[in-house]
């Protein structure tokens, strides 16, 4: 048990090691625009989407705020994209929309020379590395198809929907392994995705402790606002996943190691609305295996089971049956977490404490954080208390009105 003094003493430690792992205002500045500059482009009079409303929206960690910048600058940034449409031709098949979307950026010279071929499973994929000063990154675009379109399934997103109603956000997406990609036709047959559905669970899950003061009003946009101020479940998501990226940089079986979303999911549902992000921490490694299914919940099949929270059909450990090392790397990755928290914290002694975390968090970050407490100059935390989150304004409320995107920014 952690004295007052002692969680004070994390609770810094760790606000600033999330600090240092969030992306900068101008990487996120660039990001953004470059996205849009890409919405831009495929909406373009000339279009073939044009008909169709097409709009680029985040998705993923951009949107959840737990994005955290690559180990090594040579590694790139991962940004998660939908270009969603307006309904389609009838005819358009999977293989037709994502050809068409592919189509349009090829028209465009630096799209055409930022592509990645092949494209993916679902997505085009398109690398950023001319401009160092902005970082390197890539942003993952999926295709995907609503029925009443983005803004009415953004507003309701964005309004007091029911949790029980997330599924009305679900969009229909393209996968070229699907069996239909070259033949279905109807949309409402494609495989299901929800984005924006899952992205409200998380930040309920998140505020879970919040009095009225709290709500969800500015936490998720079509455009997200640079997040400078972190929520505990927000800054516990960066710590884990930045855990994980260290314990598999130099292993040969990185390609096999715990993937983001099972991550995410599982410390939201072990989230218990703790205020203080060392609590959340050790209560989330300590709970998350709780929440993993030993069966499949209609068959009964013996598997595991982590279920997406907005559609419980969807197994985000599906891939474990066929690939066992990743469940293996997952339950190894989460004991050795748990036993390199529980050693940080056994431990009274700065320098001590300082040589714990280097290894299973990074030396640079680590000493850059121990360094900026010993000038005195590092918050105790963003999150110590409901007040603090409310006397700096750090809002989670969703926005009454959709801001539009502004078009202009480099491409």
């Amino acid at each position: 048990m952690l004295t007052r003094d002692q969680k004070k003493k994390f609770n810094a430690i760790l606000e600033e090691l999330g600090s240092n792992l969030d992306i900068s205002q101008t990487e996120f500045d660039a990001a953004v625009q470059s996205y849009q500059a890409v919405g831009k482009h495929l909406s373009d009079s000339n279009s073939s989407l044009r008909p169709y409303e097409p709009e680029i929206l985040p998705q993923g960690s951009f949107l959840l705020g737990t994005a955290i910048k690559p180990i090594s600058k040579t590694d790139d940034l991962d940004i998660d994209l939908v270009v969603q449409l307006r309904g389609k031709p009838y005819d358009w098949t999977q293989f037709i929309l994502k050809q068409k979307v592919g189509d349009q950026l090829k028209s465009h010279k630096t799209y055409k020379e930022l592509l990645v071929s092949p494209d993916g499973t679902r997505c085009w994929t398109l690398k950023y590395r001319e401009n160092a000063e902005f970082g390197r990154y890539h942003m993952d675009i999926l295709p995907c198809i609503v029925d009443t379109g983005y803004r009415t399934v953004l507003e309701k997103a964005f309004s007091d929907t029911e949790m029980s109603e997330l599924d009305e956000l679900a969009i229909r997406i393209t996968d070229k392994h699907r069996l239909d990609y070259a033949s279905e036709k109807d949309h409402k047959n494609w495989l299901k995705s929800n984005p924006f559905g899952y992205a409200k669970w998380f930040f309920a899950q998140a505020t879970i402790a919040a009095t009225k003061a709290f709500s969800l009003r500015e936490a998720i946009q079509p455009v997200p606002k640079f997040q400078k101020e972190k929520l505990p479940l927000q800054r516990v998501v960066q710590i884990l996943k930045r855990h994980r990226d260290m314990m598999y940089s130099t292993r040969q079986d990185k390609d096999d190691k715990p993937i983001s979303i099972i991550i995410t999911t599982l410390a939201g549902m072990a989230y218990k609305g703790e205020s203080d992000i060392i609590e959340a921490l050790q209560n989330v490694v300590a709970t998350m295996h709780e929440h993993i299914g030993e069966y499949h919940p209609v068959t009964g099949r013996k598997m595991k089971w982590i279920a997406n929270p907005v559609n419980n059909a969807e197994n985000f450990a599906d891939k474990w049956i066929l690939h066992p090392k990743r469940q293996a790397n997952f339950y190894e990755w989460l004991e050795q977490v748990k036993k390199d928290i529980g050693k940080a914290t056994s431990i009274t002694d700065n320098r001590m404490i300082m040589e714990s975390l280097e290894k299973p968090f990074g030396k640079d970050l680590i000493q850059k954080a121990f360094s900026n407490l010993e000038k005195g100059i590092l918050l105790t935390s963003t999150a110590t208390t409901l007040s603090a989150h409310t006397s700096k304004n750090v809002s989670t409320e969703l926005p009454s009105k959709l801001p539009q995107p502004k078009r202009e920014g480099f491409q």
